[in-house]
């Protein structure tokens, strides 16, 4: 079992930057693939990236390839997304996310984090 809590989010100007963060319970956490994701009002979850479990294999969604970065800490149990360049529409909820299989974490993560707001304004 995981356990995840994001962090980190909050209100900014277009332009800006955040940092979220995510930190994991449980021992298994290193055995654990991780992924952001985010979902806006009206809209469907949408899968932003993915790291595997040791920050050698990396995936990013089109969208934000360029401006956001995943990265991971083992020895803390976090995981992190800079975001750069932030629009009004990275406006969302964001969710980090694990799976032991890395292209699952990406389609089908086994657990979630309870989700942090983003509000970007213009």
């Amino acid at each position: 079992q995981v356990q995840l809590a994001e962090s980190g989010g909050g209100l900014v100007q277009a332009g800006g930057s955040l940092r979220l963060s995510c930190a994991a319970s449980g021992r298994t956490f290193i055995t654990h693939h991780m992924g952001w994701f985010r979902q806006a009002p009206g809209k469907e979850r949408e899968f932003l990236a993915a790291i595997n479990w040791n920050g050698n294999s990396i995936v990013y969604a089109d969208s934000v390839k360029g401006r956001f970065t995943i990265s991971r800490d083992n020895a803390k149990n976090t995981i992190y997304l800079q975001m750069n360049s932030l629009f009004p529409k990275d406006t969302a909820v964001y969710y980090c996310a694990a799976h032991y299989v890395f292209t699952d974490v990406q389609t089908k993560p086994r657990y979630w984090g309870q989700g942090t707001q983003v509000t970007v304004s213009s």
